[in-house]
């Protein structure tokens, strides 16, 4: 059976919280009763019987777990209350203690809740590729990791024999081409029992091959060697050259896409090729509708499938492209320019490093984690950065009903402070301690506690000490939203007898978070998510991918504002002399910024 382990590190691996919050599941093969075995492969076959109609798992496997560790006592009987009858207080508290009991019993020892944070379908297959490109395919992944991981490709394939951009998602190209070759990779023939590989080949054909796969998916592709890198619209690395105050420097995107282009820079300028295997030769013929040889890359730059095509280019985009193509990489690859390339290719791996060391090896998401595990071995195999990527690798791991799947990143702080501030607002809370006080310790240990080292504002970063991050403090990159409703959860329980939810925090950590939340304010008095934002909307113009879109830009939200509001509030009340003048003044701004953002419908 499959085990989530929580708060346990690994060789090699550092932690600025003693890994309070890590969680990765192992396979012990003699774990469990035949009882709980049998449960296990009932809840799995139920899943894919009914994975057309319910795609989303329900994270049966850890609640099975953690119910079992806690040994929580009875969940209060259900009440059923008829359509003609009203809703008494005494029905509404006990259903209340059902919601809080069932909640104690599924949190982990050190005070989180664990849960899953997945969906989309282009996170696991690049690993899959990534590990068969550095031949550690088979050293991370054991048998049953493979077997769980064609379980959940296999559950999340739709009646076409497509596979979506997301489980709940119609085909497209970008989900179907990168799943079936991730599924030949992990052992899967062509020719298998039911027909899905089959299936899924022929849709890759019948909507044009992976010549149309859209341009992260082509980056992949030519990564692996099933692709040409003329086939591809450039990424130069020598945007990192440019000066800082010019908009479409990667310092001023938001920090999303300026991670992923970075490796993906490092990678394009070297125009890596990883083996080229029997497989990847197979593969090269059963992806395309004409022989490899043959293939017009030129053209293939801008082919996308039309169920993959979210968000078009401008002419003008694809006019800068063909000049940088034709023109640029032509001129950058020969002396004296290619001096250019050789340094920005050492600024983009410089920037991978810091990224790689100041977040424990984990990157900000699953994307960029993975891109720049490859950077770093293709700078140096034998590096020890390579061999840390891989030990972070299970972090980003997690096991369903439907098979092992990765996380697009962790939640532990953000489900907790929510969590904290519903059992707060019940008028119960005095009936949980033991879950307050473990929630309280995980809250505490979870703030992350100084800046960056060195000249983080030279590195695109920004101030980080006092802040919360939806993970883990190894993560250590603040998200606005998870700062306040990480205040706001510990600012509350700081109201709360300490013989109940264990000793408050220390003021000044509160003061730090303040600090933060003030910085990240814009100018329009909305707070974006992860960064203060820096460069003009205008710079969407040149999004290069064509599947999302508000891809470049940071941009305000009315969550974080309200968030932001909420926790400020509470904060003046009980720290009323604090930055006063400007936490009145930041909370004007950001009630004037939702009322403007609200739409005529009253939305």
């Amino acid at each position: 059976m499959w085990k989530l382990k929580i708060g346990e590190g690994g060789k090699g691996l550092i932690s600025v919280n003693n890994f309070v919050g890590r969680q990765h599941w192992v396979f012990d093969p003699n774990a469990g009763t035949p009882e709980e075995r049998a449960e296990v492969e009932r809840l799995r076959h139920q899943f894919t019987v009914n994975r057309l109609s319910i795609r989303q798992s329900a994270d049966l496997f850890i609640r099975m777990q953690l119910r079992k560790e806690n040994e929580f006592g009875p969940i209060p009987a259900a009440v059923k209350v008829r359509d003609t009858e009203n809703v008494t207080m005494e029905a509404l508290i006990t259903t209340i203690r059902r919601a809080i009991s069932f909640y104690s019993s599924i949190q982990a020892h050190d005070g989180h809740w664990p849960a899953e944070s997945a969906g989309p379908l282009f996170f696991l297959q690049p690993l899959v590729m990534a590990l068969y490109i550095t031949g550690s395919l088979h050293d991370v992944l054991g048998p049953e990791h493979k077997k769980e991981i064609i379980r959940y490709l296999y559950n999340h394939q739709n009646e076409d024999g497509g596979w979506g951009f997301h489980i709940e998602d119609h085909s497209t190209m970008f989900g179907s081409a990168l799943s079936y070759i991730a599924l030949r990779i992990l052992g899967e023939e062509l020719e298998d029992e039911d027909g899905a590989m089959e299936r899924g080949r022929k849709w890759i054909l019948d909507h044009g091959g992976l010549v149309a796969i859209p341009s992260w998916g082509k980056f992949w592709a030519s990564v692996l060697g099933v692709y040409e890198w003329s086939g591809c619209n450039p990424l130069p690395p020598e945007i990192w050259l440019l000066p800082k105050f010019i908009p479409i420097h990667p310092g001023n995107m938001l920090c999303y896409a300026r991670l992923v282009y970075m490796p993906m820079s490092y990678l394009y300028g070297k125009k890596f090729v990883g083996p080229i295997t029997g497989l990847i030769r197979a593969l090269r013929q059963e992806v395309y509708n004409e022989p490899y040889d043959h293939i017009n890359w030129n053209k293939a730059r801008n082919t996308v499938a039309k169920e993959d095509l979210y968000y078009p280019h401008p002419m003008i985009q694809d006019m800068l492209w063909g000049f940088l193509h034709h023109v640029g990489e032509r001129f950058l690859n020969c002396w004296p320019f290619s001096i250019l390339r050789r340094k920005a290719l050492e600024i983009a791996i410089n920037h991978v490093r810091y990224e790689d060391e100041n977040s424990r090896y984990h990157c900000i998401g699953s994307v960029e984690k993975v891109l720049c595990l490859i950077a770093r071995w293709v700078e140096d195999p034998n590096s020890e950065a390579y061999k840390l990527h891989l030990a972070r690798i299970p972090d980003y791991f997690w096991l369903a009903e439907d098979g092992l799947k990765m996380l697009g990143i962790g939640t532990q702080t953000w489900d907790a402070a929510l969590t904290i501030q519903a059992i707060l607002s019940c008028n119960v809370s005095e009936e949980y301690g033991p879950t307050l006080r473990k929630a309280h310790d995980f809250l505490k240990a979870s703030q992350v506690r100084e800046n960056l080292p060195g000249d983080f504002k030279s590195m695109c970063r920004h101030v980080c000490k006092g802040a919360w991050t939806l993970s883990t403090p190894d993560h250590c990159w603040p998200v606005s939203d998870c700062t306040a409703e990480g205040l706001k959860a510990a600012l509350q329980l700081s109201e709360m007898p300490s013989d109940l939810v264990g000793e408050k925090m220390e003021i000044g950590r509160f003061y730090d978070a303040v600090d933060v939340i003030l910085y990240l304010q814009s100018s329009n008095g909305g707070f974006p998510a992860w960064e203060p934002q820096r460069t003009s909307r205008v710079l969407e113009k040149f999004n290069p991918s064509e599947v999302f879109e508000d891809a470049l830009s940071e941009m305000e939200y009315v969550e974080c504002t309200a968030s932001v509001v909420k926790a400020l509030v509470l904060f003046r009340k009980l720290y009323p002399k604090h930055r006063r003048e400007e936490i009145d003044r930041c909370i004007s701004k950001a009630i004037q910024f939702i009322e403007n953002t609200q739409n005529l419908d009253g939305s």
